[in-house]
């Protein structure tokens, strides 16, 4: 409440100055002004504020420069008087000409508003459709997998082997780790939307962390991932949570779109005061065309394989500009596609640091 009222203060404010001001000028430079040029050039003032100001402060801008032409531009001048009926005629005419295009500029942006707010309604229900239509098929699948598996289980459990208890099991353990993810991925949207994120900076083993997700991907698609670790490679002092989830994401998009046997390579070095992490496979890439829109929210390829929520990517710029970084994607020439990761950091080696 208080902002708006200082906003409404600050227009009459301006509004006010601005056509005192530009009545000033025209008062010094009169001998070069024809008074119906002034008129023009206050009229040309009252529109522009008409552009961006609320009625009630454009109605008044447009009622103060009338009376300003009239008692110190219309002869006789510092009086009210108009001595002539063209020049009441030019005043009339000027008055109600600064006050219809004070009330139809408003007007106009009343409509154009009207009109934006119902785009971004229509967009944030397309939206929420699309995450709707995607996320009640992602986390169906899981959980009907679990339900049947447990029932399974509790159904038959004195006839199965070992074996294939053990195989229901890593079911449900592989689906309970897919229905973790799609509630991670929303929960981190849902932060990123918020604006709440606070990157917590501490020291991190970038190596350790990369071998560690690696671990935690399901490569039983036979994808290869391939980590260049480097002995050389310093502490960054960085939030490894949002460091997790933006290698996890990425190399979870990567087996997850390309087809079985792809190789994925994960490269971390240390650059000018910042960590570069490049992510590339020789899979088939994405149409050219579609690569400014992947980090969009809800966006999936044309014609790529069913599944997915359309929010890991997104997820991943997010946490990434959080962190003061940036990300690029970009079809390799061999084909495949790679992600190229910059976030400026602090640097120090463990000898370093003990020694502090």
């Amino acid at each position: 409440m208080d902002f708006i009222l200082s906003n409404n203060k600050r227009q009459y404010i301006v509004g006010i100055l601005s056509i005192l001001i530009v009545s000033f000028a025209c008062f010094v430079l009169r001998a070069h002004l024809n008074y119906r040029i002034v008129a023009l050039i206050l009229l040309l003032t009252v529109s522009i504020i008409a552009m961006v100001y609320d009625i009630l402060p454009v109605l008044i801008s447009a009622i103060l420069s009338a009376f300003i032409w009239n008692y110190c531009f219309i002869p006789p001048i510092f009086t009210l008087d108009i001595s002539n009926a063209e020049d009441l005629l030019m005043f009339l005419s000027y008055f109600f000409v600064a006050l219809l295009n004070a009330v139809l500029n408003f007007k106009i942006r009343q409509i154009e508003k009207k009109a934006r707010d119902k785009e971004e309604r229509e967009k944030t229900i397309k939206l929420y459709s699309t995450l709707f239509n995607s996320l009640s098929h992602e986390l169906k699948t899981p959980i009907a997998t679990i339900i049947g598996t447990v029932d399974t289980l509790k159904a038959f459990n004195n006839s199965l082997n070992k074996e294939q208890q053990f195989d229901l099991l890593n079911d449900i353990d592989l689906a309970s780790i897919r229905l973790n993810k799609q509630v991670e991925n929303i929960l981190n949207m849902s932060r990123l939307e918020s604006g709440i994120l606070c990157p917590k900076l501490d020291w991190c083993d970038l190596d350790e962390l990369a071998y560690m997700i690696i671990q935690k991907m399901d490569t039983s698609h036979r994808h290869q991932i391939v980590y260049n670790s480097s002995d050389q490679l310093p502490l960054f002092k960085i939030d490894v949570g949002f460091m997790e989830q933006i290698l996890f994401n990425i190399l979870y998009n990567a087996i997850q779109y390309t087809p079985n046997e792809t190789r994925i390579n994960l490269n971390i070095e240390h650059h000018s005061n910042c960590c570069w992490i490049v992510i590339s496979d020789n899979g088939p890439g994405i149409p050219e065309d579609e690569l400014r829109f992947i980090f969009d929210k809800f966006y999936r390829i044309s014609n790529s394989k069913s599944g997915g929520s359309g929010l890991g990517l997104s997820i991943v710029k997010g946490f990434t500009e959080a962190l003061n970084g940036s990300i690029i994607a970009e079809n390799n020439v061999e084909g495949g596609l790679k992600f190229t990761i910059k976030i400026p950091a602090e640097t120090s080696y463990i000898n370093k640091l003990k020694n502090e």
